[in-house]
């Protein structure tokens, strides 16, 4: 199982740097510039600070007093009271500070590695929002192409009607006035189609032989003709709405993409061309194992509860005494008593200090507060593996919804086109279903979109995965 688990940590490194190498330099860019992750690191280091700080020894203390007037003693005059002391903690005290210290560092350490691994799914989600978006630009633009054909179609079959029938010059001016996008190049290029539907049309005025009857059938067929135009035009309208809507969104999401990577916002940003499908390959369990045994805030909860396991052994070595070391230096001048001198030399006299800890409450307390701590943190990361384990159970079924909708909308996207075809032929024969032309053209993109947006999830399931594993991709 330990060897699926690294197979599985190598395989998402390996997969994320196959579909684009840039996608590779902006995290590494973003780990060398984000601001945010600078002050996680920053937060370590000083961390790190701690551990020289509680290892060292207490300052020794150093009492100094003078006499304004010698005190008069048998060894002499004293000038004054000079001493030195040092403090040593009991035995033991100061490398288990020196522990719990390097725990809470390491706890700390782990924390920028969660905050790394944050950043890292931010970048690639951005990225991957930024490539959909790309998609769904191009497909729109493709798709607002495709209308404009149909208009300039639709309008064709509409001055062919009105060409065979002879109705007049008034019909042939609104359908000018109202092109105002089309040309002459346009209409020429489906002359073929047109003048087919001229010559069927007048075929069948002239074989009713009854003008009246020909006269009622070509304004039937030139309103239906205009309303064909009209109704590809609202489309049109509607469609380049939202293709300026899209080009908004790209340049909010392109600089929320720089704001990670601390640039400029309007940096541009390099999208990969195609993004494949993707999928996990192996055993599902082992990805559990592998998350809960590299994510970094269960590393981090394990570094805090042996910190307070040494902050109980520090609250027991508290309750012992204190010992203390030093000198006590007094100076002597000598002094004439019934006219002979008397003393005049210096005493040095070493000394002990013991502290005597005899009230315990403020140790047993300290002690039950290591205990309780210890065991709020062993709760928290209980909790923390039940977080994570929906997390990932949530990331696989995202995972099989977009694999089983990639599929649906490919399947639907080739159906589509097929009907759209037929509906195509079916009216350039005999101009009818344009309507339906246009709901399936519309149902075409909404597939196409679709399905860009299915590929994009598997691909975000996927980078949730590696952040809850803590997975290197450089």
């Amino acid at each position: 199982m330990k060897k699926i688990a690294i197979i599985f940590l190598l395989f998402l490194g390996v997969q994320s740097t196959s579909f684009s190498q840039s996608l590779d330099e902006y995290l590494k860019v973003a780990a060398e510039n984000n601001p945010e992750l600078k002050a996680y690191f920053n937060e370590y280091l000083a961390s790190l600070e701690k551990v020289p700080q509680v290892g060292a020894l207490p300052d020794p203390e150093l009492t100094m007093g003078f006499f304004f007037q010698p005190m008069e003693r048998f060894m002499g005059n004293q000038q004054a009271d000079i001493q030195l002391m040092q403090m040593f903690p009991w035995f033991g005290m100061l490398k288990t500070q020196k522990d719990e210290a390097s725990k809470m560092a390491l706890a700390q350490y782990k924390v920028f590695q969660d905050a790394k691994y944050r950043l890292f799914y931010q970048v690639k989600n951005t990225w991957y929002q930024l490539y959909r978006l790309e998609e769904e630009i191009r497909i729109t633009e493709e798709n607002l192409e495709i209308l404009k054909q149909y208009e300039r179609l639709a309008l064709i079959r509409f001055q062919s009607a009105d060409i065979g029938t002879g109705s007049g010059p008034s019909n042939m001016q609104q359908a000018t006035s109202m092109n105002s996008g089309s040309s002459t190049s346009s209409a020429s290029s489906m002359g073929g189609m047109s003048g087919g539907m001229t010559s069927g049309t007048s075929g069948k005025s002239s074989s009713k032989g009854g003008s009246s009857m020909g006269t009622s059938s070509s304004m039937n067929g030139g309103g239906s003709g205009m309303s064909d135009v009209l109704r590809v035009r609202i489309e049109i309208k509607e469609l380049e709405n939202t293709l300026a809507l899209l080009e908004d969104s790209r340049l909010l999401l392109q600089a929320e993409f720089n704001q990670l990577l601390n640039r400029e916002y309007d940096h541009q940003v390099t999208i990969s061309d195609t993004l494949a499908e993707t999928s996990v390959p192996f055993e599902r369990r082992a990805i559990l194992d592998s998350i809960l045994q590299n994510n970094p805030m269960l590393k981090m909860l394990d570094a805090e509860e042996e910190a307070y396991e040494a902050q109980k052994k520090m609250a027991r070595l508290e309750g012992r005494p204190m010992l203390g070391a030093g000198v006590n230096y007094m100076p002597f001048s000598p002094r004439t008593e019934n006219g002979m001198p008397m003393g005049g030399n210096d005493m040095v006299m070493p000394m002990l200090r013991l502290t005597i800890p005899i009230y315990r409450k403020k140790y047993n307390a300290l002690q039950k507060e290591a205990e309780l701590k210890q065991l709020a943190v062993q709760q928290r990361r209980e909790n923390t593996v039940n977080q994570l384990t929906t997390r990932w159970s949530t990331a696989l079924r995202d995972l099989d919804d977009a694999t089983r909708r990639t599929k649906l909308y490919r399947e639907q996207t080739d159906l589509a086109r097929q009907t759209l075809n037929l509906l195509m032929t079916s009216y350039a024969t005999d101009g009818r279903d344009f309507e339906e032309v246009l709901r399936v053209q519309q149902q075409l993109l909404d597939y196409q979109l679709k399905l860009i947006t299915s590929i994009v999830d598997q691909h975000v399931t996927i980078a949730m995965l590696e952040n809850l594993a803590a997975t290197e991709l450089n």
